[in-house]
């Protein structure tokens, strides 16, 4: 999401690679969810805090008390990160990512830290959201048996695109096993 060493890179109809450092720092901030493999959560602040912070740089963010009550957080919205286990702490990122209602959420592994059941959740949540809000979201994991839940699915080797599937009817996640 800094430079484009080469082509281009157009989303949305726009050519991003061409935009000037303070446009694509704006573009980021409205338009773009990260949820990291290492939550990068603030740690002084409790977990609503830490998502309503995402929500003040955005134009049209979601209710963050009702994000953290999606990822099964209701009750410990005021716990700070060092209270919270690292699968607690990892949908605290999740939800602040969501909450921010980008159009482009991109996800390493969100669901790693995470048990087999809250796993299915959150990637229940992320495929419910994007259909609901239009979110494009993007999925980074080395899981391949959910990429039957997936409207394309991208192999890369070598940082090179090599498959590009696209999947007509995608499978809700409650009917995938891994």
């Amino acid at each position: 999401m800094d430079s484009a060493t080469s082509g281009k890179v157009i989303i949305d109809g726009k050519d991003i690679s061409k935009f000037k450092p303070k446009e694509l720092t704006k573009y980021r901030r409205e338009d773009i969810g990260f949820v990291f493999q290492f939550y990068n959560l603030v740690q002084n602040l409790t977990a609503i805090e830490n998502v309503e912070l995402a929500t003040q740089i955005c134009k049209h963010p979601l209710d963050p008390k009702d994000i953290l009550e999606k990822v099964g957080l209701k009750n410990r919205m005021k716990n700070f990160p060092s209270q919270l286990s690292g699968g607690e702490q990892q949908r605290v990122a999740i939800a602040r990512a969501i909450a921010k209602n980008p159009k482009l959420l991109l996800c390493d592994e969100p669901t790693g830290a995470l048990d087999y059941k809250t796993g299915k959740q959150i990637l229940k949540l992320l495929q419910d959201t994007c259909r609901k809000e239009k979110m494009t979201v993007i999925i980074i994991t080395h899981n391949s048996a959910l990429t039957p839940m997936a409207d394309r699915v991208i192999h890369f080797k070598n940082g090179t695109a090599f498959d590009i599937k696209v999947n007509n009817t995608p499978t809700p996640i409650e009917q995938i096993e891994w």
